[in-house]
């Protein structure tokens, strides 16, 4: 037996079943864009540690900061006694994301434990207890987070959930146009809104609505610029904070340090994690001072969040992406896998929608071309497939028919066209029902 088939089983054995495993992959170590298996096995990493390694695996810079800090003083917790890793970073993050004339920031361990924070700092900010979510969004696992999570398969048999929650449908273009042009669509889904806060819940309950721009888990949805910013005024309008969830999108990932840059507005509140630390376990609060300091003294906190260790992971993080301009590598690495699905779409009737925005790309697997026949037996099978050739990709969507890469911005473009290819090579080697047969599968040499 393998030594990555002893650890799977190992894992099996000890590990409970409702923690998930994409594919029985093993890593011992990852450098850039490349993972190496408990046997030694190469791998060409499309997961990026679900969207945490935009900088790569281990950038030097991060892991010299890391075991500098960790000789001097590894934990103290920050309302006990202060320490400037955490202040500096809090200072860092408040000049890379503005919000409004002065903006103040609060540490974190996690996007679930960001989550929760922000909605806390919401409704003391409101004095209102309502909060709006939308279908497909992915908030955590937390208690508060998972109610706020779309996806059932999260959370069967886990409740009950947090009350004054309310969900609306997320203005998903692709799959609940009908026949509406872009405009008209915008038009009826923010009236949608509107009427919902008639029927469903009254604005003056409601402290705000919270908002992936480009949902995750829900399989990369990009929300139409024009319904961010038609919402964006109605909240403000009826004293509603918008809470933009950038746990996944942020740090270059869609080619600028947030998504919310794409959509001209600023949000009230922001929530952020992932690869603010390289893989290191931190993340950040931030929004509009009077709105965060409208906290109690006391309702904030905990024993680890803004670890200094895991601070200045993030400052190294942080100055790192700004030497190699990590937006820019966004931008390429975006355009670069875009083009290269929507010529695959061309070729495997089985891939109905290709969509995203900067580096955050996905396709969805379906059948007779139709939005709401998901293909998820094929998106499995094509994990599996890709895992056998070297190439580690994981897939989203409330249906698991979402194929997303989530590389390293750093990775090469040889490696990036390589990867590539292995999985238009495996997809067309599962499917019969395309335009090219598979005896004819010729690489696509990507510019």
């Amino acid at each position: 037996m393998k030594k990555s088939e002893k650890l799977v089983a190992r894992r099996n054995a000890i590990v409970p079943e409702g923690l998930g495993m994409f594919s029985p992959v093993t890593i011992v170590s990852g450098k850039g864009a490349t993972l190496k298996d408990a046997d030694g096995k190469e791998y060409i990493d499309f997961a990026g540690g679900i969207g945490v390694l935009n900088a790569g695996h281990c950038p030097k810079p991060v892991v010299d900061a890391i075991v500098k800090q960790s000789r001097q003083l590894l934990h103290a917790c920050f309302p006990v006694a202060i320490y400037e890793p955490y202040v500096e970073l809090c200072e860092q993050l408040a000049k890379l994301f503005p919000h409004g004339k002065s903006t103040k920031v609060m540490l974190v361990n996690s996007g679930a434990e960001a989550v929760e924070n922000a909605v806390k700092i919401a409704r003391q900010a409101t004095g209102k207890q309502g909060i709006i979510c939308f279908t497909g969004g992915f908030h955590g696992r937390t208690l508060l987070g998972m109610t706020l999570t779309s996806k059932t398969g999260y959370k069967i048999g886990s409740g009950p959930f947090a009350p004054e929650v309310y969900r609306i449908p997320f203005p998903d273009y692709y799959k609940r146009n009908d026949g509406l042009k872009m405009d008209e669509f915008v038009k009826r889904e923010l009236q949608a809104f509107e009427s919902y806060l008639h029927n469903m819940v009254d604005a003056s309950n409601v402290a705000a609505v919270i908002m992936e721009l480009v949902q995750g888990e829900g399989g990369f949805v990009v929300a139409p610029k024009e319904y961010v910013q038609g919402l964006y005024e109605i909240c403000k309008s009826k004293g509603i904070l918008f809470i933009a969830d950038e746990v996944q999108t942020g740090f270059g990932r869609t080619g600028k340090w947030a998504a919310y840059e794409h959509y001209g507005i600023t949000p009230d509140i922001s929530t952020w994690a992932k690869s603010m630390g390289s893989g290191m376990p931190i993340g950040a609060v931030i929004g509009r001072a009077e709105v965060m300091d409208k906290t109690t003294k006391g309702t904030l906190g905990g024993t680890y969040p803004g670890n200094p260790v895991a601070c200045v992971a993030s400052l190294a993080t942080i100055e790192y992406m700004k030497k190699i301009d990590i937006n820019k590598k966004g931008e390429v690495v975006g355009k670069t896998v875009m083009n290269f699905f929507k010529k695959l779409k061309h070729e495997c009737s089985a891939i109905g929608d290709v969509r995203g925005l900067g580096a955050m790309v996905a396709f969805e697997l379906v059948k007779d071309n139709d939005p709401n026949k998901p293909d998820s037996d094929l998106c499995k099978a094509l994990l599996n497939a890709c895992a056998e050739k070297g190439l580690l990709i994981i897939s989203a969507g409330t249906s698991g028919n979402v194929i997303r890469v989530l590389s390293p911005l750093v990775i090469s473009k040889p490696q990036l066209v390589k990867g590539l290819n292995i999985l238009r090579t495996e997809l067309l080697g599962l499917t019969e029902n395309t335009s090219n047969k598979v005896a004819n599968k010729k690489e696509i040499v990507h510019s």
